[in-house]
């Protein structure tokens, strides 16, 4: 008999699971990799190119200015820098949510890449602001549930040492 997730946290892991997965594909699409299979922690020439036009046309109409004016000067000003960091990070999100590993360190950087790529894309279509909302609200509950505690490498760690922040109640 297959277990079913029955128990909140069961399904709050699934969500972090799915959720990471979804950013542990920036290790094939966005970083570099060594003989075409193992990805390396720096950014493809091929994204180094491409995400500074992605940027620009996320600058291009954007209404929020300040947002604008940060894409434009600093973001379109460092393309190479900006390429590295989102591909790194985009990477080392989804495994740390897939794994279940430093959940809360990972879901607060994938709230901070998820609010900045809302606020770059916001403008664009109804879609892309809920995407972005969505993944927002996502990374917020896996924070506060501690979701890498079920399912997870961070409930090892917990296991192992009791009196670590990992085994600590959230918010207690």
């Amino acid at each position: 008999m297959q277990h079913r997730p029955s128990h909140p946290s069961e399904w709050m892991a699934f969500l972090r699971i799915i959720v990471g997965l979804y950013f542990v594909k920036a290790l094939w699409q966005k970083l570099e990799l060594l003989g075409g299979i193992l990805p390396l922690p720096m950014a493809s020439g091929r994204w180094i190119e491409t995400m500074p036009k992605i940027v620009a046309r996320q600058a291009s109409e954007n209404p929020i200015l300040w947002y604008k004016q940060f894409l434009e000067g600093t973001v379109l000003q460092n393309p190479a820098l900006f390429a590295h960091l989102t591909a790194v990070g985009e990477a080392a999100v989804g495994i740390g949510l897939t794994l279940g590993l430093l959940t809360g360190l990972s879901s607060a950087a994938g709230f901070t890449m998820a609010l900045a790529y809302g606020l770059a894309t916001q403008w664009m279509s109804p879609g892309q602001r809920g995407f972005h909302i969505v993944l927002v609200a996502c990374m917020i509950a896996f924070f506060g549930s501690r979701a890498g505690r079920r399912w997870g490498v961070d409930a090892a760690i917990a296991r192992r040492n009791p009196d670590s922040l990992w085994a600590r109640r959230p918010f207690s």
